[in-house]
């Protein structure tokens, strides 16, 4: 039954497949994505493309309540998948492209879904792992050779369904129901599925978080829509009525044209995109852009003088999956370093690790809490553990170090969990180490960040070999490729002949850290290794 709490979104400002039902009816022509060429696909004809896919997906055995997982890079047939699975009320489970091996069957496992939606470039990545429950992989872009195991179809005719022939819902899509289960990056064990509900993603969208966007604003999407960065813009648009800008992947030379292509007036820039775009030449046409609002992820030291330079306003913000945007900045916040203030709907303590809070001005661990049902994370899927330690004493735990001055400015400080931030992407230290691990002349390893010359971490691992048998790691590298995403390759590795430990025999990676690289780390850069991301078709 709906819900008569006024602080839980109602079924039609919420759930996705009401919202693209009433944006269809009232504004069939207007722009709901715009590509890099000019072209564009109304919300009229968009909400048809997604009716063909939910018949086909209904076809195939999806109903309200299944997971279906999605295994595509960014592009337009993603984001068709994506709201087809919501339409029959099913739960959306979109797979990072990079993922393969151990990590890979983890997250596979984990989703439980019966049909994925492939690549045909990942299709084979598939055979080299248990697919646990999946029996039907529908693949895009042509043929692929058969997995084991798996019916494989074609997308071109398996999701071209007859819209007339979807099964009514058994029951009306409620803004508690799980909307997405998106995979963050584990910690102090495998990758964590975060269960969000409708409601989630609406206060996570929604007009108290992200209050600088409104209808008239086009979205330019870089972030890959298998993490919440680029989930969230997409169904903030959506909720607005606004358009969502497609140009390809981010390339310096290439943002400018994109952002005039497709008319963009907002963008999220995360750490070295400010950098790169800030450092090209000055040019008479650097205000010539429709581009008026940025949102900046970390605040870059910069920021004005890139606000001045190419007439923006600029704003930024802490989110993580698990949370709906506690802190939000005013436009061009004046504080040096801030992520902002709390946005209404949620507090925040800082504590310290007995959850105590700690005075202004010292540094904790950021806690959260809600104002309204559902409107932070469900949970971690079928893990219950982890959902109990990140949810312990009534607040989510969120891992990061912050400050806050007296005036309720939150800081930034450091990762208190053993996370590796490497250009945009999250790396579990604890999943590069196993598959180190693997390797049979590794007798212990461990995995560290170790500052960037541009921004972010660079990955550190540091080893110890089996007596008899020395590591080169270069061919340590060798081993890695196939086993990791490219993002998690090891930059540098250290060779020692044990690693530090305390009296109960736990790594001390503070050691580590504090060490660096200590001048004989095997550097696979100045070695002429070079790791490129492998092009996806979608």
């Amino acid at each position: 039954m709906a819900s008569h709490d006024p602080r839980v979104p109602e079924r039609r400002r919420a759930v996705l497949r009401y919202l693209l039902e009433q944006a269809a009816a009232d504004f069939a022509d207007r722009p709901f994505i715009r590509f890099g060429d000019g072209s564009a696909v109304s919300y009229g004809a968009f909400k048809r493309q997604v009716e063909q896919a939910a018949a086909g997906l209904a076809a195939l055995g999806v109903k309200q309540g299944d997971t279906v997982t999605v295994w595509l890079p960014n592009g337009t047939e993603l984001i068709r998948l994506w709201f087809a699975i919501n339409w029959l009320g099913a739960t959306y489970v979109p797979i990072n492209v990079a993922y393969r091996g151990g990590l890979l069957a983890h997250v596979i496992a984990n989703a439980g879904s019966r049909v994925i939606v492939v690549s045909v470039d990942l299709v084979g990545r598939l055979a080299d792992i248990d697919t646990a429950e999946l029996a039907t992989c529908v693949v895009v872009g042509g043929g692929a050779a058969p997995v084991a195991g798996l019916r494989m179809l074609a997308a071109e005719t398996a999701l071209a369904g007859d819209p007339l022939a979807i099964p009514p819902l058994e029951r009306p899509i409620e803004p508690w129901d799980l909307q997405s289960i998106v995979y963050t990056s584990g910690t102090t064990g495998r990758s964590k599925g975060v269960a969000s509900s409708y409601a989630h993603l609406a206060h996570m969208s929604g007009p108290q978080s992200f209050y600088m966007l409104d209808r008239g604003d086009c979205v330019l999407l870089y972030l890959p829509l298998f993490h919440i960065g680029g989930t969230l813009p997409v169904y903030a648009m959506l909720m607005r009525g606004g358009t969502i800008g497609l140009a390809g992947e981010f390339t310096t030379e290439g943002f400018w044209p994109a952002v005039r292509s497709t008319g963009a007036t907002f963008v999220i820039l995360l750490g070295v995109m400010t950098g790169f775009i800030a450092k090209r030449p000055p040019s008479p046409g650097d205000r010539d852009h429709p581009l008026r609002k940025v949102m900046m992820i970390p605040l870059d030291d910069g920021w004005r003088d890139f606000g001045d330079r190419f007439g923006v306003d600029v704003w930024t913000l802490f989110n993580m999956t698990e949370l709906n945007v506690p802190i939000v900045s005013r436009a061009n916040p004046p504080k040096a370093g801030t992520c902002g203030r709390l946005r209404p709907g949620v507090d925040a303590r800082i504590v310290d690790e007995h959850d105590c809070e700690v005075p202004d001005g010292t540094v904790g661990e950021l806690i959260v809490r809600a104002d309204a049902p559902w409107a932070l994370n469900s949970g971690y899927h079928k893990d219950p553990e982890a959902t109990a330690r990140a949810w312990r004493n009534g607040w989510f735990h969120t891992g990061d170090a912050f400050s806050r001055d007296a005036e309720g400015d939150y800081f930034f400080v450091d990762r208190i969990k053993d996370a590796i931030r490497r250009r945009g992407e999250n790396i579990s230290s604890f999943e590069v180490e196993a598959e180190i691990l693997a390797h049979p002349a590794v007798r212990e390893c461990a995995v560290v960040a170790v500052p960037s010359e541009s921004s972010e971490d660079e990955v550190l691992a540091v080893v110890s070999p089996v007596p008899g048998q020395p590591i080169d790691p270069a061919e340590l590298l060798t081993f890695l490729r196939p086993r990791l995403a490219h993002f998690m390759l090891p930059r540098y590795i250290r060779v020692l002949p044990d690693l530090p430990k305390t009296p109960t025999q736990k790594v001390e990676k503070y050691v580590l850290r504090r060490a660096g690289l200590a001048g004989d780390a095997w550097d696979r850069e100045q070695a002429g290794v070079r790791i490129a991301r492998e092009k996806i078709r979608g």
